[in-house]
């Protein structure tokens, strides 16, 4: 369907705004789609993009309305894995799960089979199924050593469906082999190997330490809950000095290390 001019402008001017905001401030991005929506309902690109601006706030009944708009403006399959998705979020993971048998997603390219997949997966777990759902997750995408887009997406939901099940060891190898893959930081796998192997991140930032400058502001220091008694009966000689406040021979370290940040959290 054609605009007039002025109109197919405002209406882009509007889209544009939800691809630019749909990540970062989806309450935002949905008010954009929806003045784009009254200035064109019968065009199927606003109808998709309305879609993920409601599925993008948890809207999922408004989501699913618009992507089948879309659907049956263009004929195309490929937002079959998302409506699929709209249905577990409407508490509805049974009807998820019929859609993953449906011929439809035998015309989905190989991405939307991931994405189906996935949502397969999700829907498993939704109804208790854990076993199913790693089942569900084995296939030879996962296998492979290749990555693509969804391949960091696929070995994360994998290594979160291994842990859910009591499996740790193969939880952490493919968390570790998600966090290999995802070079664009599309998921928390760091930060999920990194809980597994007891590692926590402590902001080592004193109070009185006004004078540290910029590299002390960006301090981080990391230890490792397993070996903090190892820690404890290495510390260094500085934080010796700092503990030991009766030792009369250290007195003037003593004195240099008030005027320092504190060591930080074991």
């Amino acid at each position: 369907m054609s605009l007039p001019k002025t109109l197919a402008e405002d209406v882009a001017r509007n889209l544009v705004m939800v691809a630019r905001l749909i990540d970062e401030d989806p309450e935002q991005a949905y008010a954009y789609s929806r003045i784009a929506l009254r200035l064109a309902s019968r065009v199927a690109a606003v109808r998709e993009a309305a879609g993920f601006a409601a599925y993008a706030t948890q809207k999922y009944s408004e989501a699913l309305a618009e992507f089948r708009a879309s659907r049956r403006m263009t004929g195309s399959v490929e937002l079959w894995p998302v409506m699929a998705d709209c249905e577990r979020g409407l508490g509805r993971p049974e009807r998820a799960m019929a859609m993953a048998g449906e011929p439809e997603v035998q015309k989905l390219d190989k991405a939307g089979q991931v994405e189906m997949r996935l949502v397969a997966a999700g829907a498993r777990r939704d109804m208790g199924q854990i076993d199913a759902a790693i089942v569900t997750l084995q296939s030879s995408e996962l296998a492979s050593s290749a990555v693509h887009s969804w391949t960091p997406r696929l070995r994360y939901a994998y290594a979160d469906a291994l842990l859910e099940a009591g499996r740790e060891d193969e939880a952490r190898e493919w968390f570790g082999k998600a966090m290999e893959a995802d070079k664009d930081g599309a998921t928390d796998a760091s930060d999920r190997l990194a809980e597994l192997d007891g590692v926590e991140f402590v902001d080592a930032l004193g109070d009185d330490d006004e004078n540290s400058g910029d590299a002390a502001d960006a301090e981080v220091r990391v230890t490792d809950a397993h070996d903090s008694d190892t820690h404890d009966t290495h510390e260094d000689a500085h934080d010796a000095d700092v503990d030991d406040e009766d030792d009369e021979d250290d007195e003037d370290a003593l004195d240099a290390d008030r005027d320092e940040e504190g060591p930080a959290k074991a």
